[in-house]
Formats: C-alpha cells, sequence, structure tokens
C-alpha cells in the first residue's frame, strides 16, 4: 500500500511541472510494464501497463519508425493508463520516446526500450521426454548468499527455526550446485516461484506473487535468475519457470488501488469468498454456471485474491508476463500452479499464445486429481464433447502416481492382483493426446514424500523408483528423494515435506553433496538415482520408444520399451519371495531374443532357459540382446 505522504506529494508536483517546464519521468510514473519488450516477436502487439499518480489524466503518443500507437485506454481508476502498440517488422532495436501531454502541453517523456532478441529465441527448445527433472524448493535447497535471508524493508524475516518460515535457500545456492545436479544426470530444472512474495508469514512457498516482474530479493535478484539459466544452459540443462495465473499475493504492489472494480473477484472485503474446490463442475455436462463460477472465481486462500481473467486488460497483463519471462530468462519450459482453476477460455488463450510465439517450447499444467478423463481433456489436440481446445502440450501425471502409490501398498488377495491399479490406469492413457508428453514423478512439494508413501520399505521404494524411469512420459525427482528424505510424524505436512537439503547449510552436519553423514541406505538410493538417470539419457528406448505392457498375474508385472535399436523389459515382482518368470507368456515381444543384460548389475540372463529367476519384492530392467 502507498504512504499517505506520497499520495499527497504527487499531485502537488505534477501542478508545478505543469506550471514550469516538463517534469521528469519518474518522478510521476511508478511503473511501466513491461519494463521493455523486443523486436521481430511473432504477436506484433504489445499494450503496456502504466502507473502513476492521476497517470489517467495524460493523454500519450508514440513517434518511432515502426511502432504504432493504436489505442489508448483510460480506466476507472486515473492512477493507470493502457496503451496499445503495434511493433512492425521493420521496428529496430533501441529506445523511443512515449511523450504524455495534457491541453497540448507536454508533461514528461519516458524512454521505453526495445531490445534484440536472441539468435534463435523463437525456436527454442522446450523440456521434453528426453529430460529428466529435478525440482527445486529454492528456500529449501541450499543457501549461497547468507547476507539476502532478511532483507530490510520486507515482511517477513528468515527464521530457519520455523517449519513455516523462510530458511535462506537461494538462487546462488542452486548456481552452486549445478555440476551435482549434472553428474546426478538431470538435464532440467523446475524450481518453485522465485517471484517477489512480499507476504507477512508463510511467504518462503512462493506461490503468493506480489511482483510478476521483479525476483524476490532474499532469493536474489533478476540478474541472479539469469545468471541461473545461463550456468544451467552452459551444462545442458534447461530451467523450468513455475507460473500462476490463478492468483497472487494480498500484498501485490497493486492491491487496494486496482486498475479496474473487477481486477479480482470479490474484491471487497465483505463479498470475498473462496473456491469450492470442485474440479468436476468444469467438465460436468451438467454443472451449473454457478457452480463452475463457485470453482473458478473464488480466492484460493484468505491471502490469495483470485485475478479475474475475463478482463482483457488483466488477460493480457498475465499472458504478457508469462512471454517476457521465456524471452527474458531464455526458459526451457513453464509449470503453470492450478492451471484449471482460472478462467478455461482464457488458459486457452495463455497457453495458444506462448506456443504461437515458441513452437518448439513446453508447458505443463497441474490439475491435481487421479481422474485421467479429467487431466486429459487440457491437453493439446484433445477433442473434448463441449468443443474446448487447448494449446496446454503437457500435463503432470498425478493419475498415475495415486495408482503406483496404490498398487505398491495394497495387500494380496484372492482373485486380484496387485498391480492392477497401475495397468489399468497407464491403459488410459487412450485418452490423452500424448501420453508421452506427461511428466510423471512420485513425489513433489505438495504431496507426501514417496518413502513415506510406501511406509519407508525400502525395496517398495526402489520398485517405485525404477517404474518412473522405464514407464513413458517425462521423469520429475524432487530434490532430496535422491537420498530418502522423509516426514514420519506428519506425512502430509506441507512446510515438512518441503524439508531442508542436508548440506545446503555450512553448519549442516550432514551433507548430500559430499555424502558425509549418508546412511548406507542414503547413498545406495543416491546411486540407484544417478544410474537410472544416466541409464535412461543414454537409451532412447526409455525417451520416445514404443510401449507395451502385459497384464498383470501373480504379482508380476512386465513392461517392455523399444526402438528399432534396443529394447527394454522391465519385470516388477511384488511376491516376497524369490520367484521364476516363466518367459513363454512373453514371447510376443521376446521372440528370437536369446540373452539378457541386467542393466543394474551387469548381470547376463541366458532366455533359452525359458525362466528368469527375479528376487522377491523387486523390479529388474533387461536389455535384451
Amino acid at each position: 500500500m502507498r504512504s499517505l505522504n506520497k499520495i499527497i506529494l504527487i499531485p502537488l508536483l505534477a501542478l508545478t511541472f505543469l506550471m514550469s517546464n516538463t517534469a521528469n519521468a519518474q518522478d510521476i510514473i511508478d511503473r511501466i510494464e513491461p519494463t521493455f519488450w523486443w523486436v521481430g516477436m511473432h504477436n506484433p502487439n504489445l499494450q503496456l501497463m502504466i502507473h502513476g499518480d492521476k497517470i489517467g489524466d495524460l493523454n500519450p503518443s508514440v513517434s518511432y519508425k515502426g511502432v504504432t500507437l493504436e489505442q489508448v485506454i483510460k480506466v476507472e481508476n486515473p492512477n493507470y493508463l493502457f496503451i496499445n502498440l503495434n511493433i512492425s517488422p521493420e521496428a529496430k532495436a533501441g529506445s523511443f520516446p512515449i511523450e504524455f501531454k495534457i491541453d497540448g502541453k507536454l508533461v514528461f517523456t519516458y524512454k521505453y526500450e526495445l531490445k534484440q532478441r536472441r539468435k534463435g529465441s523463437a525456436e527454442r527448445e522446450g523440456f521434453c521426454n528426453k529430460d529428466i527433472i529435478y525440482l527445486i524448493t529454492p528456500d529449501r535447497f541450499a543457501n549461497g548468499d547468507p547476507s539476502n535471508d532478511t532483507v530490510k524493508g520486507m515482511r517477513e524475516a528468515a527464521d530457519r527455526s520455523d517449519k513455516n518460515g523462510r530458511h535462506g535457500g537461494d538462487i546462488k545456492g542452486i548456481i552452486d550446485h549445478l555440476d551435482y545436479i549434472k553428474d546426478m544426470g538431470f538435464t532440467a530444472i523446475w524450481v518453485n516461484p522465485l517471484l517477489e512474495n512480499d507476504m507477512e508469514k508463510y511467504s518462503y512457498h512462493g506461490y503468493a506473487t506480489t511482483d510478476y516482474y521483479k525476483i524476490d530479493p532474499r532469493f536474489g535478484t533478476n540478474n541472479d535468475y539469469l545468471r541461473l539459466t545461463e550456468e544451467a544452459n552452459k551444462k545442458g540443462i534447461k530451467i523450468i519457470m513455475d507460473m500462476i495465473e490463478n492468483h497472487n499475493g494480498l500484498f501485490h504492489w497493486w492491491t487496494g488501488d486496482e486498475p479496474t472494480n473487477d481486477w479480482y473477484h470479490y474484491q471487497s472485503e465483505e463479498k470475498k469468498t473462496f473456491t469450492s474446490h470442485k474440479k468436476f463442475t468444469i467438465p460436468d455436462p451438467y454443472a451449473t454456471n454457478t457452480d463452475k463460477e463457485a470453482y473458478s472465481d473464488g480466492w484460493f486462500d484468505t491471502i490469495m485474491p483470485d485475478l479475474n481473467q475475463r478482463n482483457p486488460l488483466m488477460a493480457n497483463y498475465l499472458i504478457q508476463n508469462s512471454i517476457w519471462w521465456v524471452e527474458y530468462a531464455n526458459l526451457g519450459g513453464i509449470r503453470q500452479d492450478t492451471y484449471t482453476y482460472p478462467d478455461p477460455d482464457f488458459m486457452a488463450e495463455w497457453s495458444c499464445r506462448i506456443m504461437a510465439e515458441y513452437p518448439n517450447f513446453n508447458i505443463v499444467g497441474e490439475e491435481w486429481i487421479d481422474q485421467p478423463a479429467i487431466v486429459s481433456r487440457w491437453q493439446k489436440g484433445k477433442i473434448n464433447e463441449n468443443g474446448y481446445e487447448s494449446c496446454l502440450p503437457s500435463l503432470i501425471d498425478f493419475p498415475l502416481q495415486k495408482a503406483l502409490e496404490t498398487a505398491l501398498n495394497l495387500e494380496k488377495k484372492p482373485y486380484s492382483d496387485t498391480f492392477n491399479s497401475l495397468y489399468e490406469t497407464l491403459a488410459y492413457d487412450f485418452l490423452y493426446p500424448d501420453p508421452y508428453n506427461l511428466v510423471t514423478m512420485i513425489d513433489n512439494h505438495d504431496i507426501a514424500r514417496f518413502y513415506n508413501q510406501v511406509n519407508e520399505n525400502l525395496d517398495l521404494f526402489k520398485m517405485g523408483l525404477i517404474y518412473l524411469y522405464v514407464t513413458r512420459g517425462i521423469p520429475q525427482i524432487y530434490y532430496g528423494t535422491e537420498i530418502l528424505i522423509n516426514n514420519t510424524e506428519i506425512p502430509d505436512d506441507h512446510s515438512l515435506i518441503r524439508t531442508d537439503m542436508p548440506g545446503g547449510w555450512k553448519s549442516d552436519s550432514v551433507n548430500v553433496f559430499t555424502e558425509k553423514g549418508l546412511t548406507k541406505e542414503q547413498k545406495e538410493v543416491k546411486d540407484l538415482v544417478k544410474k537410472l538417470n544416466h541409464f535412461r539419457t543414454d537409451n532412447p528406448a526409455l525417451q520416445t520408444g514404443q510401449l507395451k505392457h502385459y497384464v498383470p498375474r501373480d504379482e508380476v508385472y512386465v513392461l517392455f520399451r523399444f526402438d528399432e535399436k534396443k529394447k527394454i523389459m522391465s519385470i516388477f515382482n511384488k511376491n516376497k519371495d524369490l520367484t521364476s518368470v516363466e518367459l513363454s507368456h512373453y514371447q510376443e515381444l521376446l521372440e528370437g531374443a536369446t540373452k539378457a543384460i541386467n542393466a543394474l548389475t551387469n548381470e547376463s540372463y541366458d532366455l533359452k532357459k525359458g525362466t528368469i529367476n527375479v528376487e522377491g519384492t523387486s523390479a529388474t530392467i533387461l536389455i535384451i540382446e
């Protein structure tokens, strides 16, 4: 909220300037967003949001070759002005003046910058099924710069003793450990939100944005973020930015001074209401508009106002902001939080405009539900009964994660197989236009650590981990999962799920990066993750190869991945004892094969014997020769 002194001072200054010569732009304009733009973009249109005291009383004009002022939009709040520009292909990079006048008199001139795009920017490749994603909650990963743990003037200071507080992890901490991430074999990093979250408490997670164009100073600066993407790219690692179009933080700089009366849904305090979280209302052919709006328009939380994307100015602001970060930071992808909560038509436009600008890019949306029929309707290429179309390439595969957890925890019952839920969920892939582009995972920042999900059973943990690497999709590992991080007391406590990475702070007695203090089991799992990462990267059959699987029987589930050069057979055995697997049942895919090599142990198998013995409660990966 702006101070009373500033609100009183600015009109007096503006009046003085009008009575004399021209004013300095920075004395009247608080912000112009986007802060700058680029020439040569696919979409030639650019809308500027200009904020300053009584700025709406002024009339802007532009004189620059290739740039045309198409429209000036004045809104009910005189502190805002929106101008629509057209930037033709002939426009050159450089600064151009925007003159602001009143009654024909020049008040001030603002120089707006158009930058040159990076070479090949439009053709950039997003993350894909050749990648393996490492998910990081930055506040909890590593503290590379203790001097920014607490920043003067920001509402929340660091307190590592508070599970809900800020612990000091930052961008430098990630940069410092890029070699670890590369050595482990990860090729992309999804970082939970890094934009400013100047909230009073519980701000570490980043999902309550208070400035869409500024990295939170407790994580670093915009330049630090650029350095992260540059250093990561040098090592062959893509950076995926976590974005939120549905809501922002209550202390966003425009709160209390919104451009329009419908900037937020339920903007006034007395009308505030919260989302129903009833996801089925959106695809439900019988749902009322009342119920649909109760899901889409309600606030996500008491401190997270719901953005009204049906307001075209808001919609354009959010879309341009996403494109700005892709271009500015040379991103390798976007992860969109709460993808289905905003207005569906807006999200279609948002995804389509980004993909039109970057045709080889990738965006993964969050639809947190275990129903493939609901998740699949949002993916690009899906034909929906109501005609809804999206340009969203990827979604997080929550249904497969839940099925895997269920399958591993089920106890054997007569006339049933515990792997059935996993088999059947994968069979639902006919619903997806592109199941190979789904992001798969065993855990993330919102659900219990996988080791807790399987009740700290190491054998089941390893089975689930291996399944992640041999099934279709783009595997994602949450930081610390590689060393069995878990939370036994309250497995679903988000702040404890997002625990500090051991070794990310100098005082830590255990260090994942040096392996100091790690247990035998932690080292074993870390080595397994590393081996699986590199094995998958070295074998295109596990990335883009075809998938075939057999109906589970006798607690054994077999899955094949193959291309023209290689065939890989994975055997999952939930029997507690050594099990002899009859190969004759799998001859459709083993025909002519005589030998197999265990991908993890290099043990050789003679397939002519007709059987393979596999350990109880285990997963075996075989390279078929």
